[in-house]
């Protein structure tokens, strides 16, 4: 594709100057409960209250070194990461409801320190790996095309809605009935499909890139779609959900979008006015790419979902 032609198509959200000066006054600076926090986490955490989160979505700087325009997390030891991590879930263990829910991202390396450090804290249910349409390739290993999800909970009880997180696959093989119906599958005009039961592997997730509405220009930003998945299956609407690397704000909007309150921690200016920014249209468009009809599809099957 030509430059001149992905310029035409590029559908990121930047920033204008009339943004920035609208939208500064939105952010807040002192701890709350809901809403966009301008502020280090661990200056806001402690003054937080106590157990008002349902879901905390965390997704820290992973072991590795990356800047974040302007603040650069430095890859360290194992050890040493496993101690800024733990010393990070200290700080916001008091904020969350007994019945909590948590999910914690990281790469390949970084998920060792994951598991290490929640199995302190949470009952540890599960890993989640979910494929990255996007990757460098390598000479002298494997190409990084993966990254986990932990899902943790703080006890027994704890909220998971399956029906909520179904996807619907197209059937290429379909069963029938002795009488010739469709066996667990919908025959429909598009085509044939099957709502399958989540599993612990994702591989129907984009990385947002230059095309997509919800694009930013932040370095490690998470797709609408995975966040809704989280969501969805563990928390209820009305509940708060709580992300404190809140980034362009992907955890926020699409709380917002599904009827959840939410609470987001940022440190960099720009990227919380890009989360304001991005709150202000979901407003007027809670269309989340890769979930209609109540279920989350695979990908190229646009054509089969109703309008």
């Amino acid at each position: 594709m030509s430059s001149d032609a992905r310029k035409t198509q590029n559908r990121s959200i930047v920033l204008t100057d009339n943004d920035r000066q609208r939208l500064q006054p939105i952010l807040l600076t002192q701890a709350a409960t809901t809403g966009i926090i301008q502020g280090d986490m661990q200056t806001i955490g402690p003054q937080l209250p106590t157990e008002f989160v349902d879901l905390l979505i965390l997704d820290p700087p992973y072991n590795l070194t990356k800047n974040f325009k302007g603040y650069t997390f430095n890859q360290r030891s194992v050890a040493s990461y496993n101690d800024w991590l733990d010393a990070v879930i200290r700080l916001l263990m008091p904020t969350l409801k007994p019945d909590a829910s948590i999910y914690i991202c990281g790469d390949w390396l970084t998920s060792a320190s994951i598991f290490t450090v929640a199995s302190q804290h949470f009952t540890v249910r599960n890993r989640i790996t979910w494929e990255r349409e996007k990757g460098r390739g390598a000479k002298r290993n494997w190409k990084n095309s993966n990254e986990d999800i932990w899902f943790c909970t703080r006890s027994a009880d704890y909220t998971f809605n399956v029906e909520a997180v179904k996807l619907r696959r197209r059937v290429l093989a379909p069963y029938r009935k002795n009488d010739g119906s469709p066996k667990d599958w919908e025959e429909t005009d598009q085509g044939s499909f099957r709502d399958t039961h989540p599993s612990n592997f994702w591989s129907d997730i984009t990385i947002p890139f230059w095309s997509m509405p919800e694009n930013t220009e932040h370095p490690t930003q998470k797709s609408e779609k995975l966040i809704a998945k989280l969501i969805l299956a563990s928390s209820n609407p009305g509940d708060t959900v709580f992300d404190p690397f809140l980034g362009s704000g992907t955890t926020a909007v699409v709380a917002n979008k599904l009827d959840r309150a939410y609470l987001g921690i940022e440190q960099n200016q720009e990227y919380c006015l890009l989360a304001a920014k991005r709150l202000e249209m979901a407003a007027q468009d809670h269309t989340i790419q890769g979930f209609n009809d109540g279920v989350f599809w695979e990908r190229n099957t646009k054509s089969g979902r109703s309008k």
